[in-house]
Order: structure tokens, then C-alpha cells, then sequence
């Protein structure tokens, strides 16, 4: 007896995700899956939903010179909400704005200064982080010298939370040089935090952006904090100037070229 014939016909598909007839027929007999909803209105609704977000919170970190620069285009109710919000955190920062200045620790100072400090109420209903740089015993660390110049800047503009500043070998007996500087955070009294040397916030190139990461990441500061979102702003503007100034350049770059290529064809 003869092998029974096989029936099944080959079936050309060129695009089993192509818009055309022949692929429906196929898709409504099953021999090729349906096919998969398309990411573009997906994609369309995310990029119009961040723009409206973005329109919404377009005053969000400008300060209140920015705000009055502002009068003539944006709405007065609108932009008075957020000149009496600016107003409202000042007054706040004023009122928490007990230090300014980086302290000096000595071993004796170092329980009431740091641990029983950061066990006190910020008004948050847990205890006040305190921030410690335990700097190079010798003056050739790059990094210590980077982080003291930030921690003296920060000191002034983050007045409501305590920036201390020791020398590590005196904090720890025998505590390695290579691992200065270490960032150590306080808060009720235990550390929760420890920075060993800069290599992971930046190295050398470490700036008051990486900083801030860290006092948010810490509670110490609000991720919304007008000083964070200016400072997070402004770094936004400049790299995009950057990119701007980069593709502006390589454009001239290239037409030179062009005109160069032109001038030689003609010689």
C-alpha cells in the first residue's frame, strides 16, 4: 500500500506583520499569529503626557527673581501661588537655618557634636542627619581638597543641616589613607550612610549635583527642594547648550569642507 500523499500546501509569507490582504486571509485561517498591537499611540500618549507634566510644573525650583522675570507671560493668579510658595520655603529655611559654616571636630567634641547631635528632632519626627568628612591627614589628596571645597559650599547654602570636618586619623587611629575622604552620615545617633573615597559620586570631577543626590538620598533635603531643582535645572540648560554649541560646530565644520572640496574643484 501506498504512503499516503502529504496535502499541506507551502504558504508564502514575505511580512507576517505587513498590512496587506493576502496576510489577513492568513491571519483569519490561523496560519500566521495575529498581529501585535502597535507601540506608536503608546509612545505618543507617554511623550504628550511628559510634556504636560512639564508645562505644569514649569515653575517648579526658579527662585523669585525668576518668578518676576516671568510677569508678562505667565498668568498672575497662576504665577502668585507659586511666588507665595517660594516665600512660604524661605521663611522655613530661615527658621532651620542654624549653622552656615563647616565645624572643625576634635575626638572629645565628636559624641556631642555628631552622634547626640543627629538624635535631635528637625521637626520631621526623626532626628537630624549630620553630615562628617573625614579628610587626608596630608594635603596632596586631590579628592579631600575637592570634597572640603564642597562641603565649605554646601555648609553656606544648606544652613539647616550640619556639615562637620575631621581629620581621619585622628576620628580613627591608623584609618588608611587611601580610603580618604569618607563621607560619613549620621542620623539618630547611628550611621547611615558611608561614602569611602569620591570614586563612586564622582571622583575629582565631583560637584554640588552629586551632592545633592546624596542629601536626598539621605532625607536630608527634599528631592522637590527649590535649591535641588534650580541646581538640577540649570545643569539640564548648560548640557543642552553643550549638545547645541557641539552640533552647531560640527555643522560649520562641514560646510567648510564642503566649501574647501568646492574651492578645489575649481582651482
Amino acid at each position: 500500500m501506498a504512503a499516503p500523499m502529504d496535502q499541506r500546501i507551502s504558504v508564502p509569507v514575505d511580512d507576517p506583520n505587513a498590512d496587506t490582504e493576502w496576510n489577513d486571509i492568513l491571519r483569519k485561517h490561523g496560519v500566521i499569529p495575529e498581529k501585535p498591537p502597535s507601540p506608536t499611540p503608546m509612545i505618543e500618549e507617554a511623550i504628550a503626557e511628559g510634556r504636560r507634566l512639564a508645562y505644569e510644573n514649569r515653575l517648579e525650583g526658579k527662585d523669585l527673581d525668576e518668578l518676576d522675570e516671568l510677569e508678562d507671560l505667565e498668568d498672575e493668579d497662576f504665577l502668585n501661588s507659586y511666588r507665595q510658595q517660594r516665600m512660604q520655603e524661605l521663611q522655613s529655611l530661615q527658621k532651620t537655618a542654624l549653622h552656615g559654616s563647616v565645624y572643625p571636630l576634635t575626638k572629645p567634641e565628636y559624641s556631642r557634636e555628631v552622634t547626640e547631635a543627629s538624635q535631635k528632632d528637625g521637626g520631621s519626627g526623626s532626628g537630624t542627619p549630620v553630615f562628617v568628612n573625614l579628610v587626608s591627614a596630608t594635603g596632596n589628596n586631590v579628592e579631600s581638597r575637592v570634597l572640603s571645597e564642597l562641603w565649605r559650599q554646601a555648609a553656606a547654602e544648606y544652613g539647616e543641616i550640619k556639615f562637620c570636618e575631621m581629620r581621619a586619623d585622628q576620628a580613627i587611629e591608623g584609618y588608611p589613607e587611601r580610603n580618604c575622604p569618607t563621607i560619613l552620615v549620621y542620623r539618630n545617633g547611628d550611621i547611615i550612610k558611608q561614602v569611602v573615597t569620591l570614586a563612586l559620586v564622582g571622583g575629582v570631577k565631583m560637584s554640588l549635583l552629586d551632592l545633592d543626590k546624596l542629601l536626598v538620598e539621605t532625607g536630608a533635603v527634599a528631592d522637590s527642594d527649590m535649591r535641588v531643582l534650580k541646581r538640577r535645572r540649570e545643569a539640564e540648560d548648560a548640557e543642552e547648550e553643550r549638545i547645541m554649541y557641539g552640533a552647531n560646530k560640527s555643522i560649520k565644520t562641514s560646510r567648510d569642507h564642503r566649501r574647501n572640496d568646492d574651492d578645489d574643484d575649481w582651482d
